[in-house]
């Protein structure tokens, strides 16, 4: 099964590579988006099945995103070095957490516990 997949990252370099990482895994890439705005605008044409979100984009953070993805039961992993995993988990109970950096084969792993995330997921209404 292929799965849309959202990416938010604002560093040109670690955007390039999750891309590649998800279309290497044989999913479809939404963006990536390096700015909060941007994803706004995104998500008002089109839901993904899953995201991939660096907590501090160029604008700003990206909470208010990730608390419309939860509203609509879509599966996000936190992709970053900015922010504390205890907090996240806290705020954030069913997200998957990969800090940064992260070697490829520890984000891949992360990646792959996301799409299990998104087949065991209930369908969502539309944004």
């Amino acid at each position: 099964m292929q799965f849309t997949v959202l990416i938010a990252e604002d560093e040109p370099l670690i955007a390039m590579d999750l891309t590649m990482q998800v279309e290497d895994l044989d999913h479809q890439v939404m963006g990536p988006c390096k700015r909060v705005a941007d994803l706004r605008r995104m998500l008002c044409s089109e839901l993904p099945d899953c995201a991939v979100l660096d907590v501090r984009l160029d604008d700003g953070e990206v909470f208010e995103v990730a608390d419309r993805l939860a509203a609509h039961n879509i599966p996000f992993l936190f992709h970053s070095g900015h922010a504390n995993g205890w907090e996240l988990k806290s705020r954030y109970p069913d997200a998957v957490i990969c800090p940064k950096p992260s070697s490829p084969s520890n984000l891949e792993r992360h990646l792959k516990m996301l799409f299990e995330k998104v087949e065991h997921t209930q369908p969502r209404t539309p944004a």
